[in-house]
């Protein structure tokens, strides 16, 4: 059974050798992530490299996602390798360089003290710490411990209170960004975007580059909620990166904020990625808790396209059998997955086209008892359309593009295939049925239902022509 909702595995010192990479790829992995908050060029070259000659022993394809660090503030060191903070104590964040103790530590954000007042709450170490302003004298933000405990130097910071100016897309991000370009990586994920201008100057860049990455928006702050229908609009594709959401916003939202932005991706048409502790105690045991498996079915059922595992493999003890076990979940739940209905919003023009013959396709092939639905497709946009409605039939989405191929690798169901360019009718029928039965999606005598835009080959068409073939 082809597994629908797609794998994206983050990729380091566990599984970055081409054997594990070759044993992930047979699990179900369908995207590489390599996080650029840890790693250098090198490490990463590796991965690339390694990832290349597995598909090759394979014979599987996957894409590779860039996950930019974004503007992370930080702590600085401490004179000892961690230090106890005690509920009730102060505690002051500094802008000066200083070797940090039990009383003082640096923070890498220079207009710390002048965006933050008394009251605001500052989370250390992924919200496991948590204190509150109680003065800002210059340079230094002076704060009472409400939740205590040990800390490492060097741990994020996260401010919910208050209304940062520092920019989406860091200097380092930039620097990073030239790793991808070399490496024609598929996706770029910029993290901590707050408004679509974050979108916009990435797109400007990788437009001068003439890099045709599509980008993924991670929202994971306050600001990204309240601009959320701009953001989907300008990106190609959404990760919920529920980590940070969680701190930056009360956790017992998260769960609602999920279904809200998933919902708007498949209105959208756009890719949206779930993330973070999807399977989080798979870093030390073989074995998922019922509650990480509920999570993971649940974000399925909600409509996602992809679910995303971060250190259970890049890190994890059991990174094949997290996948394994992520991809067995994902096919039991896709047994009586349920079709969306999907209400178009806004006005008449071009997009309804599609839209309506998409819908109408989805309904015929569910009628007939179609094994595939066939989107001929130059850019991608026809098998996003059909696959947003979570049908039953897989999506073999052709396209003459090898990078529209890639990219579908992040669509739910969708398998893809570059084919050479068609003029005809007769042309589409040879190349569907000869990959069709060479790939066994069908035997003869099933039904498949094509789409595609007409005439062929005509840039910026509508999809208004469908077809159901006996094969």
């Amino acid at each position: 059974m082809i597994k629908k909702t797609k794998i994206i595995a983050t990729i380091g010192p566990a599984t970055e050798s081409v054997e594990m990479l070759s044993k992930l790829l047979q699990a179900g992995m369908n995207v590489m992530r390599l996080n650029f908050s840890h790693g250098d060029f090198p490490e990463h070259q590796v991965r690339v490299d390694n990832l290349k000659k597995a598909m090759k022993q394979t014979g599987i394809s996957a894409a590779i996602l860039q996950d930019l660090g974004g503007p992370k503030i930080r702590i600085g060191d401490f004179k000892t390798e961690s230090i106890y903070l005690k509920k009730g104590q102060n505690f002051t964040l500094t802008i000066e360089e200083v070797i940090g103790d039990e009383k003082m530590v640096s923070v890498n954000y220079k207009l710390l003290p002048y965006e933050v007042r008394k009251g605001h709450i500052i989370y250390l170490h992924d919200g496991k710490k948590k204190l509150e302003v109680k003065d800002v004298q210059g340079g230094k933000v002076i704060c009472k411990v409400l939740v205590g405990g040990d800390i490492r130097g060097r741990r994020g910071l996260n401010l919910p209170n208050s209304d940062l100016s520092i920019k989406s897309l860091s200097e380092k991000d930039i620097y990073d960004l030239e790793f991808g370009l070399k490496n024609k990586v598929d996706f770029v994920a910029l993290s901590f975007v707050r408004s679509a201008k974050d979108i916009l100057e990435l797109r400007n860049i990788l437009k001068k580059r003439n890099s045709d990455a599509a980008i993924i928006a991670k929202i994971e702050t306050p600001q990204a909620i309240e601009q959320i229908d701009e953001i989907i609009k300008v990106s190609d594709g959404i990760m919920v990166a529920r980590g940070d959401l969680a701190i930056e916003v009360p956790f017992e939202k998260v769960p609602s904020l999920q279904k809200m932005i998933i919902e708007k991706c498949n209105l959208a048409g756009k890719p949206v990625i779930t993330a973070t502790h999807m399977m989080e105690s798979m870093m030390d045991s073989p074995i998922a808790t019922r509650a990480e498996v509920s999570d993971v079915a649940n974000a399925i059922l909600d409509g996602t396209d992809a679910i995303m595992l971060s250190g259970e493999t890049a890190l994890g003890s059991y990174p094949l059998e997290t996948v394994t076990v992520m991809a067995n979940i994902a096919r039991e739940i896709e047994k009586d997955f349920p079709e969306r209905k999907i209400v178009r919003l806004g006005g008449r023009g071009e997009t309804d086209i599609s839209d309506s013959v998409t819908s109408s396709v989805v309904k015929t092939a569910h009628d007939v008892g179609a094994k595939v639905i066939i989107a001929l497709t130059d850019s991608g946009f026809t098998a996003r359309m059909i696959s947003r409605h979570k049908p039953d039939s897989v999506i073999l989405a052709l396209s003459p593009n090898p990078r529209t191929s890639v990219k579908l690798l992040l669509s739910f169901g969708c398998i893809a295939a570059t084919v050479p360019r068609y003029d005809t009718l007769a042309d589409v029928f040879s190349i569907v049925r000869q990959y069709c039965f060479k790939e066994k999606l069908v035997k003869k005598g099933d039904k498949v239902v094509i789409v595609a835009g007409v005439p062929f080959n005509t840039k910026g068409l509508s999809t208004n022509m469908l077809v159901v073939q006996t094969m």
